[in-house]
């Protein structure tokens, strides 16, 4: 089997923000990755593909982009729980058991960094023999294809290095059905508290209150209604 951790390396780097670091840095990456030739050559030129069009476009349009693609959506989030528990109790300790296989390797993570991000686990499985690589990253497989479909869907170029990590993984890659994302507006939107009292003698905001009367008399009286 080929040694594939530079490539492995290549793509975490790939996948992550594209700020001007970064940018500066793809066509070093593109190279490593022909270089090695673990990733199969129309991969490799979908790759450079993508990273030319980093390059060339508006540095504040492609770091918006990536923001829209990765960051505002569960179906192509690079969070690889979130696409198993969501925002389940069961996340948190998949999460731990998670940081714990990287300090049984010697991998230690930095502060802002959680360990089921896409790039997180490529620059583990960098440090791996490659078979022991292959298999661990054969094991999100089913992951990764629904996001690469999801990517595919919307046309992102970044299809292309989730492909080659399933590449990479031994894996067949095809789309498959997923699922979509529910509307921002809908996902963010609080329900209306008691939906506006309307049933208990309040109109809703913008309406019509009512005014309900009670006789004072009653009161003073000590009666009870």
């Amino acid at each position: 089997m080929k040694d594939n951790r530079y490539s492995l390396r290549a793509l975490a780097l790939l996948l992550g923000y594209p700020d001007a670091a970064l940018r500066a840095q793809l066509p070093a990456l593109m190279d490593v990755l022909d270089q090695e030739g673990s990733v199969p050559a129309a991969r490799r030129a979908e790759l450079r593909s993508l990273a030319g069009d980093l390059c060339r476009r508006d540095p504040l349009e492609v770091e918006a982009q990536y923001v829209e693609t990765f960051d505002r959506g569960r179906a192509t989030s690079l969070h690889l729980f979130e696409h198993v528990h969501g925002d389940s109790r069961d996340r948190g300790p998949a999460m731990v058991d998670l940081a714990q296989t990287y300090d049984k390797a010697g991998l230690h993570l930095a502060p802002e960094e959680l360990p089921d991000h896409l790039c997180v686990v490529l620059e583990f499985a960098s440090t791996q023999p490659p078979q022991l690589a292959q298999d661990f990253l054969g094991e999100m497989a089913h992951i990764l294809t629904s996001i690469f479909s999801a990517l595919l869907k919307r046309g992102s170029p970044y299809a292309a290095a989730v492909a080659a990590v399933l590449e990479l993984a031994g894996q067949r890659v095809q789309a498959v059905p997923f699922a979509a994302d529910e509307p921002l507006d809908d996902s963010w939107a609080e329900p209306e508290a008691f939906d506006g009292c309307s049933t208990k003698g309040q109109a809703r905001p913008g309406e019509a209150q009512p005014i309900h009367i009670v006789r004072k008399a009653a009161a003073s009286q000590g009666v009870s209604v």
